[in-house]
This record gives C-alpha cells, structure tokens and sequence, in this order.
C-alpha cells in the first residue's frame, strides 16, 4: 500500500544529463511509499514542453521524449519501469529497466499527439504506478475494451452482443435507449458498432483520439457518458483501468494478436492464452497510483497555460487505496 503525500516542490537541475533537450518547469507529485523506499518524485512535465510547441508538429516531439528520462532520474531507488516514446507509431513502447524491481511504472508523456501538434482540445500526459507486478506489462498491440461506472456483476460483458449490453444498462440506469450515451473512437474498424448504435437510437460521443480519456469520461456522471468501447491501444488500457479502479468503474479488454509479429511477441511476454479476456482486477491488482495532466483543454482536466512569468496546469491524481481523486491546479513559476 502506498501512503500519499501530495505536494509542490522546486524542480530538480537536470542540466547534467545529455538525453534532456530541454529544462521546463516541473510539477512534481510526491508519493511516500509504505514499505520504507525513497521518495518517489513524479514528474508530470510533457504538458510543460509540449504546450509551448503546440500547432508546430514538427519540433514537438524532441521535448516530449525527454520525459520518460527525466521520470528515470527521478525514481530514486531500483524498479522495473514501463516508459515509452512519443514518437508516431511508438507510443507506448514497453520496456524494462533496473534488475532489482519494486513499482511498475506505465507512462504516456503525450497521448493525443495530433491533439497537440495541432492545438487541439484533448492531449494530456499520464502516468501509472502499482507495486512490483501489479501493472499487467502489455504489449505493443491493440485491445478491445468496455468500459462503464459501477455496475452489477455480469450486467455488462465484453462478449455479449452490443444490444445486450445496452438493454443490460437501459435498465440498470433506468433510462431509455435515446438516453444512453456512448463514447467511440471514431475510427473505420468501428463502423460496424456506430451503425448499430444509431440503429438503437443510442448517442454517440465519437472522439478522434486518447482512448484514455475517453475511458475516463464513465468515471463521473456529470459527463454524460455511459459506456466506452471499442479497439485502442493495449498499453493504454492499462493506464485506463488504472484511472478506472480508483472509480471503483467496470473495464474489460482483450488484447489483439492479428499478426505473427504480435503473436511472438505477446508469447515472449509470457501470454499463452491468446483471447483471453481479462478484468479490471487482473491489469490492475492491488494499490496503484494515477495522475493525467492537461495539455490542451479537455473536458476533464484544463490545458496548459502561461501568464505572464508561471504556467497553470490541471492535474486528476487517483489513489486507489485512500480514495483519493481530485484534479490539483498547479501555478508554478516558469523557470527557463
């Protein structure tokens, strides 16, 4: 179990290091882990860098790649870590670091790069963290999820029909099908489900990117969303049910092995069953911590911005074991 302490400090002189292209201001969250290890200094900084990029894509992504870095300098004790790049077509990369582990650490420094590079509404930074073993290390592939508020066992499954799950939240929620709202990624693999949406008279919430946030839109109501689903990104699913858990919310996702290239690689990863199904409890077990910062305005956490000589910036912090959610506003002095 982790005790939370949350706070701001001054940021660290990471001038030493060759990998960091640039010294933005950091916000940084402070956890005190229970178990008597070094402090563990999160640093949420890629909506710093980025946001003094946004609209220009093409020098945006140089910054962005010194978070996962400077997240390595800051843990202070031995671990295993799950960083990933922000390159396009890499995101999420997974890989392992120190031999000696004691936290997994699942890190997107900019999900929703189109989002950024355009100065458009919904990129955020997010970071994971369970003890040794509790993230499931996903591998590089796609998931198919489901995602609700909380709800009754087997009301809602990833193998049931659509309209089944529907019906099963229609009367669960008391509402009729024209009042049920569900968030898809606007993608054409997912043709078949947004006509069967419209079909059944049920909105639809389409978003063009960040399958994490759109995962986290079922964890309030004020939302307006009832279900998420449909095919993102596996490592994203474990940064979602992370966020998710804290809600106490139903997420599902099984991952998509399409090619031999993923196949080997989920073996290589110890996965033998290759359609399993897997529940929030099995890619989340145990404590976690969640933070996701804005970049550019969303609905849930507000973008980065600069006034005069400091930047503010939102941060939504999750502690699954102390019920802890709360988005923190952060005014940090711009220190260049």
């Amino acid at each position: 179990m982790f005790a939370l302490n949350l706070k701001l400090n001054e940021p660290h002189d990471l001038k030493s290091h060759s990998n960091i292209t640039s010294k933005p201001s950091l916000y940084k969250c402070v956890f005190i882990s229970s178990n008597n290890l070094s402090v563990l200094d999160i640093f949420l900084t890629s909506q710093t860098c980025c946001s003094k990029f946004n609209g220009f894509a093409a020098i945006f992504f140089g910054p962005a790649l010194s978070v996962p870095t400077m997240i390595v300098i800051s843990l202070r004790f031995d671990r295993r870590s799950y960083l990933s790049s922000a390159l396009k077509g890499q995101t999420m990369e997974v890989y392992d670091s120190f031999d000696r582990a004691n936290f997994d650490i699942a890190v997107d420094p900019v999900e929703g790069t189109n989002f950024v590079a355009n100065n458009l509404p919904g990129g955020i930074a997010v970071l994971a963290i369970g003890e040794k073993g509790n993230l499931f290390n996903a591998p590089e592939t796609y998931m198919n999820k489901i995602a609700t508020a909380k709800i009754d066992k087997d009301l809602i499954d990833l193998d049931y029909p659509l309209e089944k799950n529907i019906k099963n939240l229609s009367v669960f929620k008391n509402k009729d099908f024209s009042s049920i709202t569900v968030c898809v990624l606007d993608r054409p693999r997912h043709k078949k489900i947004i006509e069967k949406l419209k079909d059944l008279d049920v909105n639809i919430k389409l978003i063009t990117d960040g399958d994490v946030l759109g995962a986290l839109y079922v964890s309030d109501p004020k939302y307006n969303v009832d279900m998420f689903l449909g095919i993102g990104g596996g490592p994203e699913g474990v940064l979602a049910a992370c966020a998710l858990d804290a809600y106490d919310c139903h997420f599902q996702g099984r991952f998509i092995f399409d090619n031999e290239k993923n196949i080997l690689e989920a073996k290589s990863m110890g996965i033998t069953d290759l359609n399993k199904k897997y529940e929030l409890n099995e890619i989340v077990k145990g404590d976690s911590l969640f933070c996701a910062s804005g970049i550019t305005n969303s609905e849930i956490l507000k973008g980065t911005i600069f006034k005069e000589d400091k930047y503010i910036c939102e941060t939504l912090v999750t502690h699954k074991s102390s019920n802890f959610k709360k988005v923190i506003k952060c005014v940090n002095p711009i220190n260049e």
